[in-house]
């Protein structure tokens, strides 16, 4: 964590900055972020072919996507996991351990339990597991991350981050890989069993892991208020009840499903006409996410309601929700004073460029690839440069710094989109195919490395939780409406092209594709295989111009938080 207050650690030297990837707590993050990332696939993309095999349909396949809700909502109980300690293991394992053995230990039996059953004939029970899963990885992620940060210094944050990417993504080919291999040689309960088993390396990396540096509950001043305890029953009956319904009403929003605000209506009364009427509108396109990102909000409205005090009335129910859920956001604004929203601003935007990029599999398909070479050159060649990206990544935070390494992941996204621009006008051409998707995967392993670190460093102690669950809620959110114009704009300036208009002499670009490339794809769109491919040119240099926002965001938050940090420093000598 970095405090404005004092100056950044200085950074390693040379080929110094490789040596943090040999240390004991960054070993113990590998095992942590494979902990991390094995429940969520398992839960939502794996147990989907084990409920398709087992002949159910796909609406009601569908909703066991809810299961994962819990991940988009991590922010609502983050504070309660940095305020409350576990009853004897906090004494011996330290506050972040003792919550991560746990929600792991929940989340093995709830793996566990699962593997017991057959979907077929015990749907309901294998869906209520599947949300005990959800709610207990997503916790987990918030321990993880809240021991990650506490754990390190500035100069290890880089590595850090880069060893829970990576444990995470091997988790999720593990997990989307070998349960499938299991349940074609056996079945699919043994398949379960031995994932609920393979949760026992984030077990190992729980014994193993060093406490955290420092942990301090903040404390909540209710000393001088009232004591009234019929009355404080019913607020916070009330109050908590709010936050609920905020919360099905943010996770309908942020998972882009109708269930949960369907849930919540039927409760008052809708018809299951009405709820098929707001799924229909809500799974629409673009209108569809306009409407989630207003839920998204609407709960938010409805959360800070909630937490908010009585007006000229003193409640210990509202002190302590306010200083749960206010305190981490006022700590955050008041140490980073004349920067904070700009930070703020920052994290919404800088994987932008990245999020627009929704329609690859399309482009990929139009250009004439087959689905075998996707698979080897995304799936496997794809992983290995994401790795080394991230790998890269955590070493420059360790040689450059994080403020520069923030600056130059900023970089990666647009520049890297500029690469996709040059491969539409090659064709099927698998070499070009080679090269774009390294230096895209190459770029994304190392801005995601540079954001994750950076965010990390924006915590302080006490709100570790609460403040990072809040980061990593935000900035995914902006690309949501953004990446559901993607395909408009590709048809837009497609027809554009072809009708002579501003983006026609792009159409020369593609004079001399070979044959059958982007005709099937200009076919459904309705226009010619050049102008199509001039559509998609212009996509990718509009996805780079969504970039340049977030490049010249970062130069100035960069610029403003080193003076703060200068300012401080000066003021604390």
């Amino acid at each position: 964590m970095t405090d404005p207050k004092t100056p950044a650690a200085a950074p390693a030297k040379g080929l110094a900055g490789l040596a943090v990837y040999g240390e004991r707590r960054v070993f113990v993050m590998l095992l942590l972020g494979f902990s991390a990332g094995l429940p969520n696939l398992l839960i939502f993309d794996t147990l989907s072919a084990w409920l398709r095999e087992s002949g159910l349909s796909l609406s009601v396949i569908g909703f066991f996507a809810l299961a994962t809700i819990s991940y988009s909502l991590k922010f609502v109980w983050a504070p309660l996991i940095d305020r409350t300690k576990i009853p004897i293991l906090t004494k011996y394992l330290g506050h972040r351990r003792s919550w991560m053995l746990v929600t792991q230990a929940v989340v093995i039996f709830g793996l566990w339990s699962i593997s017991g059953l057959n979907p077929a004939t015990s749907l309901m029970q294998v869906a209520a597991f599947a949300v005990l899963v959800g709610f207990f990885g997503a916790t987990q992620d918030i321990v993880i991350d809240a021991w990650r940060i506490e754990a390190a210094d500035d100069s290890r944050h880089g590595a850090m981050a880069a060893a829970y990417q990576m444990g995470y993504r091997v988790a999720q080919i593990v997990a989307g890989a070998v349960p499938l291999v299991l349940a074609d040689l056996y079945n699919w309960n043994l398949s379960y069993a031995v994932m609920a088993g393979l949760m026992a390396f984030g077990v190992i990396g729980v014994l193993f892991a060093p406490r955290e540096k420092a942990h301090a509950v903040r404390p909540i001043p209710v000393a001088d208020v009232p004591s009234r305890p019929r009355l404080e029953i019913v607020e916070w009956i009330a109050r908590l009840a709010i936050i609920g319904v905020a919360a099905l009403i943010m996770g309908s929003g942020l998972s882009g499903q109708a269930g949960p605000l369907n849930g919540l209506l039927g409760l008052f009364g809708l018809s299951p006409e009405g709820q098929a009427a707001i799924s229909d509108a809500w799974a629409a396109k673009p209108e569809g996410v306009y409407l989630q990102v207003v839920s998204v909000f609407g709960g938010l409205g409805l959360l800070v309601l909630a937490c908010w005090p009585i007006p000229r009335v003193r409640t210990r129910p509202g002190a302590y929700l306010a200083g749960s859920f206010g305190e981490p956001l006022k700590d955050f604004y008041k140490r980073f004073a004349g920067v904070a929203t700009l930070i703020l601003a920052l994290i919404c935007v800088y994987r932008l460029a990245d999020f627009v990029l929704n329609i690859m599999n399309p482009f990929y398909l139009d250009l004439g690839f087959t689905k075998t070479e996707l698979a080897e050159v995304r799936k496997v060649f794809g992983v290995i440069a994401t790795t080394v990206g991230v790998f890269v990544g955590g070493w420059s935070v360790a040689r450059l710094g994080l403020i520069r390494t923030m600056v130059i992941g900023a970089f990666m996204s647009p520049v890297s989109n500029l690469v996709f621009a040059w491969l539409a006008t090659q064709g099927p051409e698998i070499s070009a195919l080679f090269v774009a998707i390294g230096v895209d995967n190459l770029a994304t392993g190392y801005a995601g490395t540079a954001l994750i670190a950076y965010m990390s460093s924006l915590t302080s102690i006490g709100f570790t939780a609460t403040q990072y669950a809040l980061f990593s809620s935000l900035y995914a959110l902006p690309g949501k409406l953004i990446a559901s114009q993607s395909g408009r704009v590709v048809e837009a300036s497609a027809r554009a092209a072809e009708s002579g208009g501003l983006f026609a002499p792009l159409k020369a670009l593609f004079a001399n594709l070979p044959a059958g490339s982007l005709v099937q794809g200009a076919t459904t769109s309705g226009v010619t295989p050049a102008a199509l491919g001039a559509g998609y040119v212009v996509f990718f240099l509009y996805s780079t111009v969504i970039g340049v926002f977030a490049i010249i965001l970062a130069f100035v938050v960069a610029a403003k938080q080193t003076a703060l940090q200068a300012k401080n420093a000066k003021g604390a000598a």
